[in-house]
């Protein structure tokens, strides 16, 4: 099969999530609005008329069905083992589908009756200890710096648990533009599918592949102007899956390169994460405090459209992708070099955006005695922003 694969399977799979998707979204919608799962307009909010969401409940029927269709084929057609108990790789893939359906109430229970922080976090973790559970955690690396391998032991299970949960949640936080998560999701999971099927990883193919056709029929309604939204359900769902892939998508034993792959494939939103941090750590706001910093919002703020922004962020995806692809047919030294460019192209442009600029300060204020966050737009501000500088100095003299 790895040698010379039939795609026979794969785009039955494919079709198999892409019509159930495509049929479910209108039934979804009602749904949505008979549970008031809504986005109604608001300051922090690009819509501009309410919005249902819990759009994810049709992906993930949608991978439910390519699931199915995918056993029956096992079963009476012959396709390779794939989404089956397979001895070689020590993976239950009844774990890994009950943490895929986890990952999904959580974002449903939340689209509906707003979960805290805490309480979502919980259940991404709960999700990510069943799928490690489940066998899908990388228990030894290839040692990058000498001969050898790095066993991991007991820290599989925290490192792989960390990496589902981070995956999952830098989809969730670019999730701010019609068809943008969905559209991301889609480019890396048919990236992912192509290194699959080159390695001869055949679950990893088959769930791919499957995640495309989910989000190719679901960004027939979310790409602007959207009639509905993936909402929790499904951005976590669609990092998740991400996550798992890229999981599946190496062997037991990994190398360095193979575990760098997944992270270029996701690298805007990761960049968008991880800026997201830094900008907020340098305003001195929880990282967990909302803020217009985020790669779309920059965009719209240059002057571009919705439609503009997300396309623009898909040709960078694409760039990232093709170049992660390149990465995996070539030598070190090859290997090397399109890493150096991306990293500095991608580097070069998170700077024009200014991803790393606050947007929000803290700021006492006098008249009502509290503490309070400010914008750009306010006055206050400036001031807060030069009072962080004077302190800056100060302590670099004291130094």
């Amino acid at each position: 099969m790895a040698s010379s694969p039939s795609y026979i399977p794969y785009l039955c799979v494919a079709a198999a999530a892409f019509i159930t998707t495509f049929l479910a979204v209108p039934l979804v919608k009602r749904l949505a609005i008979k549970l008031d799962a809504v986005d109604y307009p608001s300051k922090r909010r690009i819509n501009t008329k309410p919005i249902p969401r819990l759009g994810g409940t049709a992906v993930f029927l949608g991978l439910v069905v390519a699931c199915i269709v995918q056993i029956l084929g096992t079963w009476h057609l012959g396709w390779p083992p794939v989404l089956v108990p397979h001895p070689r790789l020590h993976i239950s893939y009844p774990m890994l589908a009950l943490s895929f359906t986890v990952i999904f109430a959580t974002g449903a229970i939340d689209d509906v009756f707003q979960l805290t922080p805490k309480q979502k976090l919980a259940g991404q973790v709960l999700a990510a200890l069943i799928a490690c559970m489940g066998g899908l955690r990388i228990g030894v690396i290839v040692n990058p710096f000498a001969p050898g391998e790095i066993m991991l032991g007991w820290l599989a299970y925290p490192i792989t648990v960390i990496y589902l949960v981070a995956f999952t949640n830098i989809i969730n936080l670019i999730d701010g533009l019609d068809g943008l998560a969905t559209g991301i999701c889609g480019i890396a999971s048919f990236t992912m599918f192509s290194m699959a099927v080159l390695s001869g990883r055949i679950d990893a193919a088959a769930l791919s592949i499957a995640l495309f056709g989910a989000c190719l029929a679901f960004l027939r309604y979310n790409f602007n102007p959207a009639s509905i939204f993936l909402g929790d359900s499904g951005s976590l769902l669609l990092g998740f899956a991400l996550g798992s892939i890229s999981l599946l998508n190496v062997s037991r034993t990994a190398a360095l390169t193979s575990l760098i792959i997944p992270l270029i494939v996701a690298g805007v939103p990761i960049i968008d994460t991880f800026s997201a941090i830094v900008r907020r750590k340098r305003a001195h706001i929880s990282i967990g405090q909302a803020d217009k910093g985020h790669i779309h919002h920059r965009l719209i703020q240059e002057g571009y459209n919705q439609k503009q922004a997300v396309l623009l962020i898909y040709a960078w995806c694409i760039m990232l992708s093709a170049g992660a692809a390149a990465i995996n047919q070539v030598e070190v030294p090859m290997r090397v070099l399109i890493f150096t460019v991306l990293a500095i192209g991608s580097a070069a442009f998170a700077k024009h955006l200014h991803l790393f600029e606050p947007v929000l300060r803290h700021h006492y204020n006098k008249r009502t005695h509290e503490d309070e966050l400010v914008t750009p737009d306010d006055p206050a501000f400036k001031q807060e922003e030069q009072a962080a500088e004077e302190r800056k100095e100060e302590r670099h003299h004291k130094l």
